[in-house]
């Protein structure tokens, strides 16, 4: 979300010091504190807002978040910079905006100038603006790749993935005396589900890792930096935006490549073995998008491409591994999973994805994970289409609106012990969440709303399958032995475990 150093704080200090009375006044008829009535929240300075308190507190930005919120409640507001960001932290208002107003609070606030360097133009599902672009794109990945039916037919994909999964962890232990590095696994193996699913051509493992590589890099460079909440250090990042450019341009390069070798195969699917017979890819090439005369272009189809990968490649892997962090703190969950596992699968094959439907417990352990383990601490950013109201407060347009997940999912008006890992809260206690909060909202996960995950439904079996065939597989314990898995986490592009998970595998018979 915001990730500053102190020392940069120190540079910037010095100018804006100097410039804060200047562009206080030529800025305060135009955001005059009269003309709304803005959520409560700390007092800032001029020009930079509450940037200076969060770089002085030394915490992470979900940390100042949670300390700001008990403080001035589950709605407020922070001014960094040049945005006005609203945090909500509170089930019922989250209902109220995403479910009950859902198109006012549809929208995407203007993109960071280094993020734009990577859309090419508005052909972005996740950051489109609300409005017909953004249906027709969202309309066409779900009805072409994430409908129910259509993913059946990626099952030999999740298979393949899965079982080289499972002998990348044998043959990793092997080599290091049953130690493995639970995350750089289970997010190599989501990704790799994805490229075919969006390239559905073979690739060479350098060129996948290679790809991999390219975006990170890319998630790296748009997360925000200090320059975006405050455009007049623009000038002093001309090198950081120039290494963009370029990391841009390679990428475009990079993946222009395959696009033009799944045309090739589309010419040729019937001589062409190596090619799947369906990728995302084919959905994009001929697609009319409301609004737009033309196709997408080559840049258009990378910037489609890029999202896809990322979406589900860092979310899916860090879920992966706080669950085997949390079957290794609970071996009696761990014990009984496995033991759910064999009495469906029994002893003579692996968990297929028909079988998942019958496991209720391990249903009931992956929600648990999603509600106690979110993939990130806020949803992708929203924003209203004009001008309205929540909780009495007024909600600009051009505001960030940020909600800030374990507010609501750890909220203990909600649930009963929240801070305990207890999959049996969904079997025997009789608690519940819609994952889609239209019933009501409990947890979010994946979002709500008009701008939910169209992944979620794909998200969850690829949890559940890759969870299902690692402890179906292995028996997880700690490293060193005997010793406490440390739970703290960090946000990085997902919410990460601060020290990466290395345990100890045991192939069982």
């Amino acid at each position: 979300m915001l990730d500053i150093s102190n020392y940069v704080f120190f540079f910037f200090t010095l100018v804006t010091i100097l410039l804060s009375c200047l562009v206080y006044i030529l800025t305060r008829h135009s955001h005059n504190p009269k003309c709304a009535n803005l959520p409560p929240g700390p007092k800032g300075w001029p020009v930079v807002g509450n940037l200076l308190q969060f770089a002085r507190s030394g915490k992470q930005f979900f940390e100042y978040v949670d300390e700001m919120r008990n403080i001035y409640g589950p709605i407020f507001t922070l001014k960094m910079g040049i945005r006005t960001m609203i945090i909500i932290s509170d089930a019922n208002l989250a209902h109220q905006a995403l479910i009950e107003r859902g198109a006012q609070f549809a929208t995407r606030p203007a993109e960071t100038p280094t993020r734009k360097i990577f859309s090419s133009s508005d052909i972005t599902v996740h950051s489109a603006m609300y409005g017909p672009v953004w249906r027709s794109l969202r309309r066409n990945m779900v009805q072409n790749m994430l409908c129910s039916n259509r993913l059946k037919e990626f099952g030999s994909i999740r298979k393949s993935a899965i079982d080289k999964l499972v002998e990348k962890i044998k043959s990793e232990a092997k080599e290091n005396d049953g130690l493995v590095w639970v995350l750089r696994n289970a997010r190599f193996a989501a990704f790799c589900i994805l490229l075919d699913m969006c390239f559905g051509v073979k690739m060479e493992e350098e060129s996948i890792e290679k790809m991999d590589q390219m975006m990170t890099e890319i998630l790296t460079a748009v997360d925000p930096r200090i320059h975006d909440y405050l455009p007049i250090l623009t000038p002093f990042y001309f090198k950081e935006r120039k290494n963009s450019l370029e990391l841009r341009r390679k990428l475009v390069q990079f993946v222009v490549g395959f696009i033009e070798k799944r045309r090739l195969a589309i010419r040729n699917l019937g001589s062409d073995k190596t090619a799947s017979s369906f990728a995302y890819l084919d959905t994009l090439f001929d697609l009319r998008v409301d609004g737009r005369e033309t196709s997408p272009s080559d840049e258009d189809l990378v910037t489609l491409c890029s999202e896809f990968l990322n979406a589900g490649t860092d979310t899916t892997g860090t879920a992966i591994e706080w669950g085997i962090a949390e079957l290794i703190s609970n071996p009696k969950i761990q014990s009984r999973l496995y033991d759910e596992i064999k009495s469906t699968v029994g002893d003579d094959r692996t968990v297929e994805e028909k079988d998942l439907n019958k496991m209720v417990f391990l249903q009931a352990f992956v929600k648990e994970l999603l509600r106690r383990h979110p993939p990130t601490y806020f949803t992708l950013t929203h924003g209203v289409t004009e001008p309205t109201n929540l909780a009495g407060y007024d909600i600009p347009v051009g505001a960030n609106v940020e909600f800030y997940l374990p507010g609501i999912s750890e909220d203990p008006k909600i649930w009963s012990k929240p801070e305990k890992f207890d999959p049996d809260r969904f079997i025997t206690g009789g608690e519940d969440a819609d994952l889609t909060g239209v019933a009501g909202v409990k947890m979010m996960p994946f979002g709500i709303g008009r701008r939910i995950c169209p992944g979620l439904g794909m998200a969850v079996v690829h949890v559940e399958l890759m969870l299902s065939r690692m402890v179906q597989e292995f028996e997880w314990s700690s490293y060193p032995p005997e010793s406490q898995v440390d739970f703290t986490g960090k946000l990085v592009f997902a919410v990460v475990m601060k020290n990466p998970l290395r345990a100890r595998v045991k192939a069982r018979v």
